[in-house]
């Protein structure tokens, strides 16, 4: 028998908690970019489309919540599938030399610093 809870809608979690964390401009800016696996390995193929990943460098995430898109970097499906499901960040960084911290960090000030949208978003949150 299956339990009446099991028919009920489901109730959307509020995401006002981690509000301060969102940027979909940003994200909607890496998505644009090339996957960056691709750029910095010349065995990797790219497959699928270019995603906005989310790596937790600074272990602001939390529980129940997302990290901060400021924390994000482009990555097709193929790469996010095998760092998500094979390797786990930390393999996946050495296996392609790269320390998330400091990629996440170029992409977000590249495009803070260096787009219309990125400034006008910082003088509006006052980064």
């Amino acid at each position: 028998m299956v339990a009446r809870a099991a028919f009920k809608p489901r109730i959307e979690k509020s995401r006002r908690a981690d509000e301060w964390k969102r940027c979909e401009p940003f994200l909607k800016w890496l998505r644009g970019r090339p996957c960056f696996i691709g750029i910095v390995s010349a065995t990797h193929k790219c497959r699928g489309k270019v995603r906005a990943c989310h790596f937790d460098p600074w272990g602001d995430k939390g529980m129940s919540t997302k990290v901060s898109d400021s924390a994000s970097l482009p990555m097709c499906d193929g790469a996010h599938a095998e760092q998500d499901s094979d390797l786990g960040w930390p393999k996946f960084q050495r296996k392609y030399g790269f320390d998330g911290r400091d990629v996440v960090t170029a992409y977000w000030l590249e495009w803070l610093d260096g787009t219309v949208m990125g400034k006008a978003w910082k003088d509006r949150h006052g980064h």
